[in-house]
């Protein structure tokens, strides 16, 4: 199987942390494509998320598990660089020397409103008389019903050959309910790379 010497900045995750609530639920290889992580030398980390906060937090997150080989995105163009003439980024990432890319992107996030049912203890209604009536129903107790929102976001993990100028991976993942960006750029990490693995995509 022939080694390409592309960017996989999934891999930023050398570390395995819990997965927590992030699942991966469909992704696609390029067939016969393998990386071998001891190659990559210059990678392009790429978050497309809610705001300019969320979108620093992740690709610094991504680039803190690159040991130096990574690159945010939003420190590489500058206002003065026209980022709407694709032909001049494309031209610029390949003659600055990137392997490649891995982009992130926020695809949606899905809303969902729970009911708990609430919780009413009683003890029998007999009674015989007033101190056996007080003392069975002092302890009763009614927990109301309440709503909560789940929210889970879909996120889209994308790999690119800057060299053959092509996506070569693809995934998105689910996670529910996050807390805070850095962990769940953190999960997505995980998933993803222990996918690769698997595929046979990474090769170490």
């Amino acid at each position: 199987m022939k080694k390409y010497n592309i960017i996989l900045a999934v891999i930023f995750l050398a570390t395995f942390a819990s997965c927590g609530s992030t699942k991966i639920t469909s992704s696609w290889r390029e067939p016969d494509k393998e990386i071998t992580i001891n190659k990559l030398n210059k990678v392009l980390i790429v978050a497309l998320l809610d705001n300019e906060t969320s979108r620093r937090k992740a690709e610094d997150q991504m680039v803190a598990y690159l040991n130096g080989k990574g690159l945010v995105f939003y420190n590489y163009l500058n206002e003065s660089f026209n980022e709407k003439d694709e032909g001049a980024i494309r031209n610029k990432i390949r003659d600055d020397g990137f392997d490649g890319a891995v982009t992130m992107r926020l695809v949606d996030v899905d809303k969902e409103e729970i009911y708990t049912k609430g919780n009413f203890s009683l003890y029998p209604n007999y009674n015989r008389n007033f101190s056996e009536y007080y003392f069975r129903n002092r302890q009763n107790f009614y927990t109301p019903g309440y709503y909560s929102t789940t929210k889970t976001y879909i996120v889209e993990t994308n790999v690119y050959s800057i060299k053959e100028n092509k996506i070569i991976w693809s995934g998105l993942t689910k996670t529910i309910d996050p807390k805070g960006i850095k962990k769940m750029t953190g999960e997505i990490a995980k998933v993803v790379y222990r996918k690769m693995i698997g595929e046979g995509f990474i090769s170490e």
